[in-house]
């Protein structure tokens, strides 16, 4: 083996470049790049600051509206008198992140594909994308799949309302003080053992809402995967005359744990 052969040289400057403190190239980059980014923005002038201010309070809102805490504008009367058309609702999305479920009684947003809506509308990707900023922070309706109701049975129960209108969940009557005035639990009777994972949900306005009851025969059983739920609607934050929490009602307190094995059978 021929020893005497040299092997070419990365850099041919015996000493390190001044100033650079002998540090490696990939070190330096990142103090370059933020020395450039800052000139570049004391350079620009004041317009050119607000600017960057504004889209960095932008970007921080979005990661909020999608990890914490999102304004969800109310698109129909489904829910009166506890929601009303054009509120917006904060929906708290970590409600149901470290182990915690849907409870009887819950205000939930979700995503109604393949329950509610089984042929979702197109949308091209410019509309999306606009939507989904928009209604990050409140100013626009969410996407038509999405829909806000109250949790009125989960996984395991038996949600019965006879013909005249009376609710029971497990076989204990419920009396339901939110609905809306003169509206019954429900003018059509109905019968559903909910499975496990899934909600039975219905607006408070129940003659003027679409919900479990009306996806009864379709593919799920207008039952709502736990999974699809987006959180929780725990503040109306809009208008301000209407500021108020969204407290769980004590309708169900008294509602007995599903028997077991219920929800097959």
């Amino acid at each position: 083996m021929d020893t005497d052969v040299q092997l070419p040289e990365r850099d041919r400057s015996p000493d390190p470049v001044p100033g650079e403190g002998g540090g490696s190239r990939s070190s330096r980059f990142p103090q370059r790049f933020l020395r450039r980014a800052w000139g570049w923005l004391a350079g620009g002038g004041p317009l050119r600051r607000t600017g960057v201010l504004l889209a960095g309070c932008l970007v921080c809102v979005m990661l909020v509206s999608s990890y914490v805490v999102q304004p969800f504008v109310i698109p129909s009367g489904s829910m009166e008198n506890t929601l009303r058309v054009g509120d917006r609702v904060l929906v708290n999305k970590l409600a149901y992140r470290f182990g915690e479920e849907p409870r009887r009684g819950d205000v939930v947003v979700f995503d109604g594909t393949g329950s509610f809506v089984q042929d979702p509308p197109s949308e091209n990707a410019v509309t999306a994308l606009v939507r989904k900023a928009a209604s990050s922070v409140g100013l626009m309706e969410p996407s038509p799949t999405f829909y806000v109701k109250r949790v009125v049975g989960v996984g395991g129960d038996r949600v019965v309302c006879d013909g005249r209108g009376r609710l029971t969940v497990n076989g204990r009557a419920v009396t339901e003080d939110y609905l809306f005035p003169g509206d019954t639990a429900s003018r059509v009777p109905f019968r559903a053992v909910v499975p496990e994972g899934r909600l039975w949900v219905m607006g408070d306005h129940r003659s003027a809402s679409s919900d479990s009851r009306d996806h009864l025969g379709e593919p799920g059983g207008g039952m709502v995967p736990v999974d699809r739920v987006v959180g929780r609607a725990d503040w109306i934050g809009w208008p301000f005359g209407r500021w108020t929490s969204l407290e769980r009602p004590a309708a169900f307190a008294d509602v007995p744990a599903p028997r077991p094995g219920a929800a097959h059978g």
